[in-house]
């Protein structure tokens, strides 16, 4: 992939949707984070830092994966996040509700994107090659 320096590499629409959902969910689990240290979920088991140290970690991992969504493993594994969000309803109830949430929109997300790039695909290889030599313009073949 030669490209010249400064340039960024095409995103597929897809990749940007899927994108979206995951920071849209590391915003939300900062505050689910806030919210797990200041009614001490964890606080019978764990210290009520470990909360915060534990959405933080999850942060992390939501952030880094739009990196890799170009590649299918990268979209399992925003697969397995979505899950794991869900799983988070076993601290704060309320985060099943959430997490259903944005699964949903993940799915939504996951197939409109397929769709748009489909068409794009599709639409690019009917599409006829144009003549770069602008003086034959008007010209019926």
């Amino acid at each position: 992939m030669n490209r010249p320096p400064g340039t960024r590499r095409a995103r597929s629409v897809t990749e940007s949707l899927l994108s979206i959902v995951l920071v849209l969910e590391a915003c939300v689990l900062f505050f689910a984070g806030l919210v797990a240290f200041g009614l001490k979920v964890v606080e019978p088991v764990l210290p009520a830092w470990a909360a915060l140290a534990g959405a933080g970690a999850f942060i992390v991992l939501l952030v880094a994966t739009t990196a890799v969504l170009r590649y299918r493993w990268g979209v399992v594994i925003g697969w397995v996040w979505q899950a794991a969000l869900i799983a988070c309803g076993i601290l704060m109830p309320l985060m099943y509700a959430i997490g259903v949430g944005f699964a949903l929109l993940w799915i939504w997300c996951f197939n409109r994107g397929r769709r748009i790039d489909a068409a794009r695909t599709s639409g690019a290889a009917n599409r006829p090659a144009t003549d770069p030599d602008p003086s034959n313009e008007g010209e019926t073949p």
